[in-house]
């Protein structure tokens, strides 16, 4: 099965306080950690990181031209110099993201408690 795209928004619209272990796994998929207290309530912790690439492109040109006539009854004189340069540069734009997310489950394995971090930088 692939793995689910997870976001920020997915937590904060589907996951509710009540849902099941089975319902929570169907939306986020499978946890990174599962931990256990002494009183047997289980911790989920999703951590998810993902790389963006941007790349950017830019033309810079140098263009000119010229031109001369004559008055009437004399020679009429056309001429055109042009000339043009241009360069395309471009730029790479890396972001990195996280998002952590902490469920609590009580002793009936329903969702007792959520929390979310998210950073990009």
């Amino acid at each position: 099965m692939p793995e689910k795209e997870l976001t920020l928004g997915i937590v904060q619209k589907e996951i509710k306080v009540g849902m099941s272990q089975a319902e929570v796994i169907l939306v986020l998929g499978s946890p990174n950690i599962v931990t256990r207290d002494s009183e047997g309530r289980e911790t989920w912790v999703y951590d998810k990181i993902a790389t963006e690439y941007f790349y950017t492109k830019e033309s810079k040109g140098i263009g000119t031209g010229a031109g001369a006539g004559g008055i009437s009854g004399t020679t009429l004189v056309l001429g055109l110099i042009g000339g043009g340069y241009e360069k395309e540069k471009g730029k790479k734009i890396v972001t990195q993201k996280t998002l952590t997310i902490i469920i609590k489950f009580d002793k009936n394995s329903k969702v007792e408690s959520f929390s979310y971090h998210a950073t990009k930088f």
